[in-house]
């Protein structure tokens, strides 16, 4: 037998309020005391009521979807980061559009076009290509993970400190030069700050150093050649100095990790490892490997957390905007693992 579909009249006869009063509570609930609030959230239950979510959408607008636009999903630092967003909808209700931008600026702008058309109510980006800048200006509630935020709030690692730690960690494992690999990146972005980490703390107990600036691409084949090309490099270089390496996240430091085990049948002696993220892959590598925690899970639900802030806001009759960005930084957890030992 087909239940009955209660509606917003059944609610109003059963609370003694109106179908107005009602419809309120779902479209504009801070607009009623309390306790009404109360009486017609315990009216629903005993009622049954399920909502009709397409009828709320076409009454309110209010698609409780957020956008998130990722650089891509072979990083694994990305796709853990995801899964933990994702992870936040039994907490707050909200579901997700999610679009990889492959750092195509083009791309980007399309979809952001794309999610703007489903009425989202927020947006989450990883991805750096288009500046804060002109996120802020499409009056959306915005939130940046680890990416230049001038102009919309953002969840981010302290990078320096991680740089110096990392650091740390390699000139304790007694190394006899210390290497950071990562991009050429502007002061704007916050894994820039890696860098600076890494050198100020080489100048202060003046170690013998490189650092190498240079893009290793967002695909595994990239990935392979431009490392085995610095492998050469170092082992040319630097054929009998323990060399302490300093990666820019973990997916890189397991290639470099999987070149120097095919090549060497384990970790050679001259050589050690840090990444950075902590995401699953440096724990699952076949040399288990140390690295900088970002405490992925906690930055997904800080971002979460101060979107739907942001969103919950203007849902109020007299929304008051934020004066300025909000900006929340995560201190990193250094991971000892088999490739510092």
């Amino acid at each position: 037998m087909k239940t009955k579909k209660v509606t917003y009249a059944d609610i109003a006869a059963y609370t003694d309020f109106s179908k107005s009063t009602i419809s309120r509570y779902f479209n504009s609930p801070d607009s009623l005391p309390v306790e009404s609030q109360e009486k017609i959230a315990q009216a629903l239950k005993e009622l049954g009521y399920k909502e009709n979510k397409i009828a709320r959408i076409l009454a309110n607008g209010k698609t409780e979807f957020v956008g998130v636009i990722v650089p891509n999903l072979y990083m694994h630092y990305y796709s853990e980061m995801l899964g933990c967003l994702l992870d936040t909808y039994s907490t707050y209700g909200y579901k997700f559009l999610v679009f990889a931008g492959n750092d195509d600026r083009d791309l980007e702008q399309k979809y952001i076009e794309e999610l703007l058309a489903y009425n989202i109510e927020g947006m989450i980006l990883l991805s750096p290509t288009i500046p804060s800048r002109e996120l802020a200006a499409y009056n959306l509630p915005m939130v940046g993970i680890e990416r230049e935020d001038q102009h919309i709030c953002s969840v981010k690692t302290d990078n320096y400190m991680g740089g110096a730690q990392a650091t740390g960690l390699l000139r304790k494992s007694g190394c006899d030069l210390l290497v950071h690999i990562n991009a050429d990146l502007p002061r704007e972005v916050p894994a820039y700050w890696r860098i600076q980490g890494f050198l100020d703390t080489c100048q202060e107990h003046f170690l013998a150093h490189e650092l190498v600036l240079k893009d290793l691409g967002t695909t595994f084949q990239e990935n392979l050649a431009h490392l085995t090309a610095l492998v050469d490099m170092l082992e040319e270089k630097y054929p009998d100095k323990k060399k302490g390496i300093f990666m820019p996240n973990d997916t890189h430091a397991n290639v470099l990790l999987n070149i120097l085990v095919r090549r060497h049948g384990g970790l050679p002696d001259t050589w050690r490892i840090v990444g950075f993220d902590n995401s699953p892959i440096s724990e699952q590598a076949v040399i288990p490997i140390s690295t900088m925690g970002q405490q992925i899970p906690l930055m997904a639900a800080e971002a979460m957390k101060l979107l739907v802030m942001q969103m919950e806001e203007r849902k109020k009759r007299r929304p008051v905007p934020l004066a300025e960005p909000v900006y929340k930084v995560i201190p990193p957890v250094l991971v000892r693992r088999e490739t510092t030992d």
